[in-house]
């Protein structure tokens, strides 16, 4: 596995448990839609979250939100959009985006942008 990969699923893992731990339940993981994926859809309270996830090793050049850009967003959305075609009755729904960043020193930094838009 490449070492992208790695750090990507690494960090799925990481976020999972942080969404857990934080009163999200999970409804899926790697939710696809022709070639689009959503990394995390989920439950909290009254909203269906559709999360991004980015992990990064640390670097003083830059956060690991910084590299969701409109172009994915607009992804997102649309596979938002079949996946609430597909299971209708939310009537609450959130895009998010959960940023992690890695450092060998220290426990990894979560920061969870809520309810973005592009």
């Amino acid at each position: 596995m490449a070492e992208h990969n790695k750090l990507g699923h690494e960090g799925e893992e990481l976020a999972v448990k942080w969404l857990t731990e934080n009163g999200y339940t999970i409804l899926h993981r790697n939710w696809r839609y022709k070639q689009f994926e959503i990394d995390i859809i989920g439950l909290k309270n009254k909203f269906l979250h559709f999360i991004e996830v980015k992990a990064r090793n640390f670097s003083p050049f830059g956060h690991p939100e910084d590299s969701v850009r409109k172009k994915k967003f607009k992804n997102l959305q649309r596979a938002a959009d079949e996946f609430l075609f597909l299971n209708p009755g939310h009537k609450w729904i959130r895009y998010d985006i959960l940023a992690i960043t890695l450092s060998p020193e220290r426990e990894p930094e979560f920061f969870l942008l809520e309810d973005v838009f592009l």
